[in-house]
């Protein structure tokens, strides 16, 4: 267990008196020391808590979506950038800030300038100056601070200091009150943190994007945002509309982006128009069955942005009706028997699953899998069930592990003691997929979501007939036990099934 990070307390620049500030040898103006706190790590840890700031903007602005860097150098220094006595410039990182509405605010590129003391030859860094890269005449956008150039020091001292120094814009004004203020107290406070925890190794508890690229996801959810962002405003049911669609716009773009990834390209009649790439993309050759499909509105998206598939639940929702035709048509009053293995038109040779808070159907998922050849699913667990009961981790065993990594593999978030119920759940849930002769892999979606965790089988385990015949057998040997048992029910469904 790693210690606790020490208290953050920092102190406005106004009321200790600062008198070491920086000094710039050209026109890059006069600066002013706004907050500073107590370091409590040493130098050669601000390079490691620097990076972090540098390479994702996005943690300390809900504006921002990323950044990406357009050029590092450690020989050539644009002009621009500050001149400072006593320092000299080692490396500058050219990057640019990506917004998270498009639409209301606009780019910015800045440079990110790392400066080491001019006495030695030592090039760990003391300093880090941020300074946009504006033409002349035009404005800032909204989330970036009103100044010119934006320092982050590290002040070694029997006590070392953290300090952040600004340029500032023409009355910019820096009282406490003041939002640059405010700011710098909140990137003062990133920088101990990020600084502690390079100390400390702290591990991040949960990874995003292990399976689909940060960039590509988040580029294509900008656009199916805007796409069906309209949702909202006709949202139908009585649970909160923007929790819903953008779950579900959140789901789709992972879905749409992994078939892309998993399956062969397609034949298509004509070029997918330049705006819509995705619609000549691979996806499942059987289409895609939305497994307790709710209010429909995740079989909506894919059904309007081209993918083929199904839609079933046990009762119609409000939201059915008021979706287009070409929807509706794929929205289907049903009760899914798992224990029947007779052909079913949905579940066909090559379909993929879709399982999204599927309640009780959630462990059938892997298993319903197997016995109908799917390509693949995704499930995203919620409420804990067994097969034919509620889940419970005193009298459910896991199935076998594949070896000692397994556990530590599925990326399950939280404290790393795995003691929890839904930890010990999700286990049971990946060790039936590796039971149903499927390779886990897992992602921690990008959803507004506390149930953001996903499971996802998409590549068969086993190679042989063989193999395959025997992985059939077991799994066939679940559906034969619960049948034994007795106490699977099928749910009724409400209203006339199959009259949507």
């Amino acid at each position: 267990m790693s210690s606790p990070r020490p208290r953050f307390s920092p102190s406005p620049c106004e009321a200790v008196g600062c008198t070491d500030t920086l000094v710039s040898r050209n026109s890059s103006g006069l600066w002013t020391p706004v907050i500073q706190c107590q370091a409590d790590f040493p130098p050669d840890v601000f390079e490691p808590a620097l990076s972090q700031l540098i390479h994702h903007p996005e943690y300390n602005s809900t504006l921002i979506l990323r950044s990406e860097t357009v050029s590092d150098s450690s020989s050539e220094f644009p002009p621009t950038i500050p001149q400072l006595d006593g320092l000299r410039p080692v490396r500058n990182i050219h990057r640019k800030l990506l917004p998270r509405r498009p639409g209301r605010d606009d780019g910015l590129e800045q440079h990110c300038t790392l400066y080491a003391p001019d006495v030695g030859d030592d090039d760990c860094p003391t300093t880090l100056v941020l300074t946009p890269i504006v033409e002349p005449g035009a404005s800032l956008p909204y989330y970036h601070p009103t100044v010119y150039h934006l320092a982050f020091r590290y002040i070694p001292a029997e006590a070392p200091v953290l300090r952040i120094e600004i340029v500032r814009l023409p009355g910019t004004p820096t009282d406490l009150n003041s939002r640059i203020y405010r700011t710098c107290l909140a990137l003062l406070d990133t920088l101990h943190r990020y600084g502690w925890g390079a100390l400390t190794n702290y591990k991040k508890r949960v990874h995003h994007d292990c399976i689909i690229p940060r960039q590509e996801y988040q580029d294509l959810y900008l656009v199916m945002r805007e796409r069906h962002k309209h949702l909202i405003n006709e949202w139908q049911e009585v649970t909160d509309p923007l929790k819903h669609v953008f779950e579900d716009i959140g789901i789709a773009t992972f879905l749409i982006l992994l078939w892309k990834h998993t399956y062969d390209a397609i034949e298509t009649s004509g070029a997918a128009a330049e705006d819509e790439p995705w619609k000549a993309w691979p996806r499942p050759p059987a289409g895609f069955l939305d497994l307790g499909c709710g209010n429909g509105l995740l079989t909506h998206i894919l059904t309007a942005e081209g993918y083929f598939g199904h839609g079933i639940d046990v009762r119609a929702r409000t939201s059915w009706s008021h979706y287009p035709e070409s929807t509706r048509a794929r929205l289907h009053v049903e009760s899914l028997d798992p224990t029947c293995l007779e052909e079913h038109p949905y579940l066909r040779q090559g379909v993929f699953i879709i399982a999204n808070h599927a309640d009780e159907m959630t462990p059938w998922t892997p298993v319903l899998a197997t016995l109908h050849g799917a390509s693949g699913y995704l499930s995203i667990p919620c409420c804990a069930w067994a097969f034919d009961e509620k889940y419970e981790r005193t009298s459910t065993p896991d199935y076998p592990f594949p070896d000692d990594t397994f556990v530590d593999s599925l990326n399950l978030g939280g404290d790393g003691s795995n003691a929890s119920s839904y930890s010990r759940y999700r286990i049971w849930l990946a060790s039936l997929t590796v039971y149903c002769g499927w390779r886990v892999e897992c992602e921690t979606l990008r959803i507004p979501s506390t149930r953001n965790w996903a499971i996802i089988g998409r590549t068969r385990s086993a190679g042989s007939s063989e193999e395959l015949e025997e992985i059939r057998r077991r799994v066939e040997e679940i559906v034969e036990h619960v049948r034994e048992r007795g106490l699977f029910k099928t749910r009724t469904p409400e209203g006339k099934a199959k009259d949507h």
